[in-house]
């Protein structure tokens, strides 16, 4: 190895700078008299294989975008990408490692190429980025639980910690991650982490993040949701990232210079799932729309739902929000909210005896969003009439197990019943 020596004029010190391969790792290191320092201690130090570092700080060198939200993920991973490749690099400035693997034999020979690229230096330009892209095998999987893919792991986490030549940029981009593991651990030690989860919709006010998340998305594209467009789209193209987006992009395309989005054009474009289709019956019986709730009930027998479970999952829960949303009104004397948001304030100043009785979710949440939407509409029904559609729900689910009767027409009898003048 070679060095430069220089004099400290003020102590009469001789010095040098140069370099070393030792390792495989390009270490920097000062020489004054006969110790050596370097940003790894002391020579015999930088001599020694790497050890895992205790460093606490973020590295400005590593970056890590994780998260469920697959789309999301991805979008911020380019977008990061392209901000830490060399503007002066050329083709050279970016080292694309593919994270997909299909074993852990597979997973081991990625984590390795991805440790060897971080090893080559730049050939041209000031540095490059070495991205390990869309990691499969940091997830509670098979693979991932594999010894050799934890050991291959662990060695990239050394060598991270270790630190990077300078100029060179390390990014990981992987939608699958057990949190509890030690790699992601010690990455979060000492990267600079994004996350992006996909919104938990079994999570009671998944619906207004979700609504957040849509109305930041249209805003991209210079759209704007009235109220209600904005609740159906929700309901209707759910909380993925990549749905949203690319349901706003058939939008985006269909208006052209008219950038409002209205109730009729999001029932009209967005596609409709069979969730979608099941809140889009329970909204309509909310609304007294007769005609309506016939027609989607004819959609989703049509699509292969079955009776009992349409009734357990949009007509039974509606009727029965309703009717307990219309007797916290009239004990209570609440006026209906102007958004089903606005019911979670009704909901906490409640006397907890009262709360008991609130329909609550399979985590034992209480559905405030589902009961604000009712709370919303139930000015439409008498207490009567929802006290009489409840025992008519019991005759249709009791007809529905026992008779041979046909579904439709049960079901059907059933709407007329709850929703007719």
């Amino acid at each position: 190895m070679g060095a430069s020596f220089w004099s400290d004029e003020a102590s009469g010190r001789k010095s040098s700078i140069g370099h070393t391969g030792v390792g495989h790792t390009w270490l920097r290191y000062r020489v004054t008299d006969t110790t050596f320092t370097g940003p790894h201690g002391s020579i015999k130090e930088c001599l020694m294989p790497p050890k895992k570092s205790a460093v606490a700080s973020k590295n400005s060198q590593i970056y890590a975008v994780v998260g469920s939200d697959e789309a999301a993920v991805k979008s911020r991973a380019r977008e990061l990408a392209q901000q830490l490749t060399p503007k002066d690099s050329g083709d050279f400035g970016q080292d694309l490692v593919d994270g997909g693997a299909d074993n852990a034999d597979q997973a081991v020979s990625r984590i390795h190429s991805a440790i060897q690229a971080l090893q080559t230096l730049p050939f041209f330009g000031s540095g490059k980025l070495v991205w390990l892209k869309d990691m499969n095998f940091c997830g509670d999987t098979v693979t991932g639980r594999s010894a050799q893919v934890a050991a291959a792991l662990d060695e990239l986490q050394q060598f991270l910690s270790a630190g990077l030549p300078a100029g060179v940029f390390f990014l990981l981009s992987a939608s699958e991650i057990d949190k509890r593991r030690s790699f992601y651990k010690s990455i979060a030690k000492i990267a600079a982490v994004e996350q992006f989860d996909r919104i938990d919709t079994s999570r009671s006010g998944w619906e207004e993040e979700a609504e957040s998340l849509a109305r930041g998305l249209a805003a991209e594209r210079a759209l704007v949701f009235q109220p209600e467009a904005l609740e159906i789209f929700v309901r209707l193209a759910g909380a993925d990232t990549r749905q949203l987006r690319n349901e706003l992009e058939k939008i985006d395309l269909y208006l052209g210079q008219n950038r409002e989005i209205d109730p009729e054009l999001v029932r009209n474009l967005v596609a409709k799932t069979a969730t979608g289709v099941i809140w889009e019956l329970g909204n309509a019986i909310a609304k007294r729309q007769l005609s309506r709730a016939l027609a989607l009930l004819d959609q989703l027998l049509f699509q292969g739902e079955t009776p009992i479970g349409i009734l357990y999952a949009a007509i039974i829960p509606t009727v029965r929000n309703l009717l307990v949303t219309k007797e916290i009104s009239q004990t209570y004397g609440v006026k209906a909210p102007g958004a089903p948001y606005q019911f979670n304030s009704v909901i906490a100043r409640l006397p907890q005896t009262a709360q008991n009785f609130l329909p609550r979710r399979k985590d034992g949440t209480v559905n405030v969003y589902g009961l604000g939407i009712a709370a919303c509409e139930a000015h439409r029904f008498s207490l009567a009439q929802l006290v009489h559609g409840f025992e008519e729900c019991l005759k249709a689910n009791i007809q529905l197990v026992t008779t041979q009767l046909e579904p439709r027409l049960v079901l059907s009898k059933l709407l007329v019943s709850l929703l007719a003048p």
